[in-house]
């Protein structure tokens, strides 16, 4: 995609996301979905700040999300402020709005500021996805864990649907970190969510972020959005200010 494209991309993502979007009717939002029904594997790139890449400074986030083909599906866009973003930064509050290709808002991701130590066990973090926005889709809930990083990805009910749980260790050194996804009882895995390795310069000087989400082409189209948001949520605990262990 050229730079051009890009940047119109985003201006009518900007555009759109200033009309209100939580009154769509449904059978127009399962349409605008359609795509999502479809994917067993979804990969999100955090495109480059070059203002961020050159001074430092911490800029909101901007994300492609595209099928297993490379192409892309839905356009994010991280919205909070500057004083979140300087200060707060891994355990910053956050709306990410989620559009597809025509700039149509259809999922929303929100975090409030909680804590993220397992040494204040009743006030960690916690996610709400809602798709369409304005529409409850599931919760990330972390849980108390002494040593590995565990989930609890819920549906709009507050009932737990899967759980998912990270490595010991989450510096790749040279190597992906996978999240696997698993069924209540932590036996079975049926999916993963993986930080891809993206090399030594791309994190020294842009400090991007590549992830992959496996789950079952079948799994429920508001889990699967639901899952997008841990994606998100993982990215900031674990690797917003990480080299990848190096």
């Amino acid at each position: 995609m050229s730079h051009s494209s890009a940047i119109i991309s985003e201006r009518s993502l900007k555009c759109d996301l200033s009309k209100p979007s939580g009154t769509q009717p449904v059978h127009l939002w399962k349409e605008r979905n359609l795509n999502n029904r479809k994917l067993d594997q979804i990969i999100i790139h955090q495109q480059v700040e070059l203002l961020e890449a050159i001074l430092g400074t911490e800029t909101s986030s901007k994300y492609e999300i595209k099928n297993h083909l490379g192409q892309r599906v839905y356009f994010a866009v991280e919205e909070n402020g500057c004083f979140d973003r300087q200060l707060c930064s891994p355990i910053r509050s956050f709306t990410i709005r989620i559009a597809d290709n025509t700039g149509r808002e259809v999922i929303r991701v929100i975090r409030p500021l909680r804590c993220n130590s397992c040494w204040f066990p009743c006030f960690l973090q916690e996610l709400e996805v809602q798709s369409p926005p304005g529409t409850i889709a599931g919760y990330v809930v972390q849980n108390w864990d002494p040593f590995l990083p565990k989930f609890t990805i819920q549906n709009q009910s507050k009932e737990d649907v899967l759980k998912v749980i990270g490595p010991c260790a989450t510096c790749g050194c040279f190597d992906d970190v996978d999240f696997e996804v698993k069924a209540l009882n932590e036996m079975t895995t049926i999916g993963k969510i993986s930080k891809y390795w993206s090399g030594f310069v791309n994190n020294i000087f842009t400090n991007t972020a590549n992830f992959g989400i496996q789950v079952p082409v079948d799994l429920d189209v508001r889990i699967k959005a639901v899952m997008i948001g841990a994606c998100f949520l993982i990215d900031l605990m674990f690797f917003e200010n990480s080299l990848d262990g190096l």
